[in-house]
């Protein structure tokens, strides 16, 4: 059973940036696609990436193309949001996800693995 766990969330500026990190134990996750959502209060969830099993097969969402980058170190068994510019809308919780499906987006698709998620908050 695959399980992840997130870290790197945070407080910070319009315009900074964070690292979102999401590591994985019970299983590595070279044969998986990974990605990260998030939440706002009182907003549905969205899938922010995609990163499909090839390792080179990426989607983002429209609101974050140019700024956001996703990677994976399948020897470390870890998967990495880098975001940058960040704006005050890119506040809400962050999960990691994986399935096996061989998909570079999650459209009407449920991530069979999820992490618990991390907080970022950016304001001034």
């Amino acid at each position: 059973q695959l399980q992840l766990v997130e870290s790197g969330g945070g407080l910070v500026q319009p315009g900074g940036s964070l690292r979102l990190s999401c590591a994985a134990s019970g299983g590595t996750l070279e044969h998986y696609a990974i990605g990260w959502f998030r939440q706002a209060p009182g907003k549905e969830r969205e899938g922010v990436s995609c990163l499909a099993s090839d390792g080179e097969s990426t989607n983002y969402a429209d609101s974050v193309k140019g700024r956001f980058t996703i990677s994976r170190d399948n020897a470390k068994s870890t998967m990495l949001l880098q975001m940058n510019s960040l704006k005050p809308e890119d506040t809400g919780m962050y999960y990691c996800a994986a399935d096996p499906a061989p998909t570079r987006n999650w459209k009407g698709l449920e991530p069979r693995y999820w992490g618990q998620g991390t907080q970022v908050t950016v304001s001034s």
